[in-house]
Parts: C-alpha cells; sequence; structure tokens
C-alpha cells in the first residue's frame, strides 16, 4: 500500500485545515500521526475501515474529525480551531490488519506509511 498525504501549510491559530491520505490499496486501519520537534511521534487519529469506527487522541477531541472516501480510497482530516501546540509534521499510516482498539494507538501497529506534511500554526 503507498500513501500519498497532502494538506499541509501555515495558519493563524483559529483557523482550520485539511489534510488527505490517499492509499494505493484498501486498509484495514488508516491513522494519522505527528511529530513536532524535539518529541516523539504520537497518535492523532484513525479510522478503521470494517468497522466505520473514528479514533482520536484526547488533545484533538472535538477538533479534528476523520473521514473517510470510499470511492477514492482516501481518508481526511479536517482540523478545527488549531492551536500553536498543533503545529508539527503529519503523517498518514496504514495496516491492513484489523487492529483491536489498544493496538490503533501505537505507531508500531502500522505497516505503511506515507510522506509528512508540515503543518505550523502560528499564535
Amino acid at each position: 500500500v503507498q500513501l500519498q498525504a497532502s494538506g499541509g501549510g501555515l495558519v493563524q491559530a483559529g483557523n482550520s485545515l485539511r489534510l488527505s491520505c490517499a492509499a494505493s490499496g484498501r486498509a484495514g486501519v488508516t491513522g494519522w500521526f505527528r511529530q513536532a520537534p524535539g518529541k516523539e511521534r504520537e497518535f492523532v487519529a484513525a479510522y478503521r475501515w470494517s468497522a466505520n469506527s473514528r479514533h482520536y487522541a484526547d488533545s484533538v477531541k472535538g477538533r479534528f474529525t476523520i473521514s473517510r472516501d470510499r470511492a477514492e480510497n482516501t481518508v481526511h482530516l479536517q482540523m478545527n480551531n488549531l492551536k500553536p501546540e498543533d503545529t508539527a509534521v503529519y503523517y498518514c499510516a496504514a495496516t491492513t490488519s484489523r487492529l483491536i482498539v489498544p493496538t490503533l494507538f501505537q505507531s508500531v501497529a502500522y505497516d505503511y506509511w506515507g510522506q509528512g506534511t508540515q503543518v505550523t500554526v502560528s499564535s
């Protein structure tokens, strides 16, 4: 599975961005992770295709929404009310496995990764 991420950019705090992750094949779970300078990569959100379920990190709940376009095999991450602490390189990831909930929060559970896309939020 090859992943192509797009949609990053520079915005002011309070504004929105939408990231997209287009996949070349079917995935069991598609997730978004982010990594800020000097910090470890962290889970942001994930979509489980078979269960049609969405999962979020506490830090983005109520602000970010993950959605899917089945026809396009694409997952979107709508990010609203962005904060400076959301600044990071965002990576989409996928696995063909059907992950159980605790596992999908872990980056090691994902087999395929897209290139990162920079999101910068200014105060």
